[in-house]
Formats: C-alpha cells, structure tokens, sequence
C-alpha cells in the first residue's frame, strides 16, 4: 500500500470516530510566554495548519500558511501533498495525533470562527495535547485591510507559541516609486500610495508606525516632512534651503536625525520631531554625510561619509563624537559601502557595497567585524531591516526592473515583494499589532 493511501485511510477512520474529550483542558496562551512543544531539534518545526470553516475559511487559512512560510522559522505541512482532503477539525474533539505526526508536523493549529473572531488552539503533536488556545477579536471581513492586518496579528501570535520570536507579518514596508511614496504589507498585499504627489524619497518609520518622516524635493532645495498615517495630515519639519535629505527617527521616537548642506558637502543634524531648529551633530569639512541609522538603544549611529575620499560606513556617538571607520577596506573590489541600517537586534548593519560594478546587500558583525554577501545577481540596494534583525527589504533589479524583494539572512531564501516596476528606498516599519 502507498504512503498517499495508507495516510488517506487513516485519516478517513480517524474522522469516523466519535469525538472523545481532549487529552488536556484547553488553556489561554498569554502574550510572551513560549509554548514548549516537542519536536526534533536541529530542524524547523513543521507545523500543519487544519481546514477552517465557514465562508472565510479558505482565506483565514491562506493567509496563516503564507505568513508562517515568510517567517522562515517553520515548514508549513500538509495533507495535499500525500492527496489526502481533510476536513475542517471540530473545536473540542480529539485529532487523530498520529496521522499529523506522519505527516511531519510538531504542532497543529486549529483555527474555529466565533461570533466575535477566531479561536485558535495549538495542539503539541508529538505530546498528543493542546499545549494553549486564545480568542481573537476580527473585525467584519467586509474591513479587507482592518480584517487581514488583525489576522496578520493571529500569525505572529501563532508563530511566537510555535517558535518563541513574534512573527513580522504585522507589520508594512513605506517605498518611493515615481516621486511618491507608498506602503505594502508585508506579504505583499495592499499596496497605497500615501502623502502628496510632490517628488518624495526616503521614507522614515516612527517607533509607533502611526507616521513617516520623508524628504521632498522642490524647486529652492528639500524638505523634511512629516506624513500622519491616520487622516493623511502632512507637515513641513525642517524648510531651510539647500539639501534637506534622509531622515530618520531616533528610537524614542523624540528627534529625527537628518543630512543638509547648502554648498559643498553634507552633514549630518538632529531636529526636534515636534519641531524646532536643528543641531549639527556631524563636522565633515567639505565631505557629505548622509543615510544616518540609529543603534537600537538610541546611543550609537551608523551613517554613510566620504570623509575617507570615497563613501564608507562609519559609526559614531549619537553626539557625533567617537567616529569610526566600521566597513573594511580589505574586501571587494571598489571602495563604495553606503546606505547602512543598524539591525533591531543590536548585532549587524546591513549596508549596500559595489561588487563587480554592482550593489549588492551585505552585512557585517558588529561582534568581530565579519562581513557577509548575501545577494550577487543583478543591482540589490537600499536594505531596512524587519523587526526581527533576520529579514531584509531591499530593492533589486533582478526582472529587468527596480522592485522590491524580502531576504532572510539566514537561509538566502528571498521572495519578490512589489510587482509594480520602479519601487526603491523600503523602510520597513515597526510591529503594528494589527493597525
């Protein structure tokens, strides 16, 4: 007998049984606390995600699968692939354990519509119990980008139960493409244009991602500009003349820090974010000081200078003082390493190099100063880092045009984020936790 239809009779006879009582009671899993499971160490946790009923069913499951998948923390397993049509577990009843254990699944998520959301329980495989469950409240499905966004936060919640790291599904990447700016969610849906159809570049998350700190160009020179998400209000932060570019939030959220130059060369400036005159942090004497990125504590920044006759990473005090060269001049072949992004996890910077004549995406240690390449075909610049330090939003030009594509750093797995031609400069945001 083939695998295909030993698991498919098992199956159709674990389905005839009557319901019996689960092994455990069923629990409320509390945010931030893991949920041991067991499973093979050494591998990814296959996780099988069952059927879910009612008429929103198929797309409550599709976008758990898919943002598991992009977590890269887990294999996402199914009865598919051994042409077996489960049908959709019945809260309360006892799973057939052992057929999800042939199928290679450490953990089983049943996922049960209520009046006011979804019930979700994450049954232990191997252990042959629900290890913990919790309500979540959804919005009406006809709220498309409200009803996803608090599904995206079931998924991350899931995948902390299943893993210990929150997921980033929650969460949306801001781009220029055209002179406008834009937001995507992170599995690629939902793409808006945002602010004003003045020509606008780098765009900048504040901690609570409920705005954008961006630059405009216009005719006297830049501007510094900050986007309220909610209500679309829009206001001009820094006005001086000249080149106003770059900007970024600090980590509390209270300053952002930004280049400008009126003539030769750029420095660096720190401007209250509710307003105010701006300081100059840097002294380049001629030479441009651009891309600045803050250290997760707020006490460090990572920025872009020629101060060495060609641009490098340097990282410095948040007060401009303690300056020093980060990226090595030791590795490829031409001396051009910009736009760095300080890891959320403290422990990298990712940074653009030019390899060949082409950008690439690397990144180095900030431990023992080790630099890793991590993409070689066609131009791949501009990288942000998600929340989790692993993955990478970064533009490429790898189908003929500018788009952008997520990395894991980890495994190189990287999937096509925007399908729309001419996207750049990706800021990814904060957790959003379903806003």
């Amino acid at each position: 007998m083939t695998l295909s239809r030993f698991l498919g009779a098992s199956l159709a006879l674990a389905l005839l049984l009557p319901a019996l009582p689960l092994l455990a009671q069923d629990t409320t899993a509390k945010r931030g606390v893991r949920i041991g499971l067991s499973y093979q160490l050494g591998g990814r946790r296959g996780v099988y995600i069952a059927p879910v009923s009612g008429p929103v069913g198929d797309s409550v499951r599709a976008i758990l699968q898919r943002d598991l998948d992009n977590g890269d923390r887990v294999t996402i397993v199914g009865s598919d692939s051994a042409g077996i049509a489960l049908a959709p577990l019945v809260r309360g009843t006892r799973p057939g354990y052992e057929i999800f254990a042939r199928l290679g699944a450490a953990a089983l998520i049943v996922a049960t519509p209520t009046p006011t959301g979804l019930h979700v329980a994450l049954h232990d495989v191997a252990g042959r119990k629900v290890a913990g469950s919790r309500s979540f409240a959804l919005p009406a499905f006809a709220a498309a980008r409200a009803w996803r966004a608090a599904m995206h936060v079931v998924s991350d919640e899931i995948e902390d139960w299943v893993t210990g790291t929150r997921g980033i599904a929650a969460t949306r990447i801001a781009f220029s493409r055209g002179g406008r700016l834009f937001v995507i969610d992170s599995d690629g849906w939902g793409e808006t244009a945002v602010g004003g159809s003045s020509p606008a570049l780098s765009p900048a998350w504040h901690p609570n991602g409920q705005r954008l700190a961006y630059s405009v160009l216009g005719e006297t020179g830049s501007r510094i500009m900050v986007l309220e998400l909610s209500g679309g209000a829009n206001r001009a932060l820094v006005s001086r003349g000249g080149l106003n570019i770059t900007p970024v939030y600090a980590p509390d959220g209270m300053t952002i820090l930004f280049s400008s130059g009126a003539e030769e060369g750029t420095d660096l400036y720190a401007v209250p974010a509710s307003g105010g005159p701006p300081r100059r942090v840097t002294v380049g004497r001629g030479t441009d000081n651009v891309s600045p990125s803050y250290s997760p504590d707020g006490r460090r920044v990572a920025f872009t200078s020629g101060r060495s006759g060609h641009p490098e990473v340097y990282i410095m005090d948040a007060d401009g003082t303690g300056a020093e060269l980060l990226t090595p001049f030791a590795f490829g072949d031409q001396y051009y390493r910009s736009n760095p992004d300080w890891s959320p996890d403290g422990r990298n910077v990712a940074f653009q190099s030019q390899v060949a004549g082409q950008f690439q995406i690397m990144t180095i240690s900030l431990r023992d100063r080790s630099v890793k390449q991590h993409t070689s075909e066609s131009t791949n610049e501009d990288p942000s880092w998600a929340p989790d330090g692993r993955h990478l939003a970064f533009t490429s030009s790898r189908t003929g045009v500018k788009q952008l594509w997520v990395l894991d750093t980890e495994t190189g797995r990287v999937r096509q984020l925007t399908r729309n031609g001419g996207a750049r400069l990706a800021a990814w945001s904060p957790r959003l936790a379903g806003r």
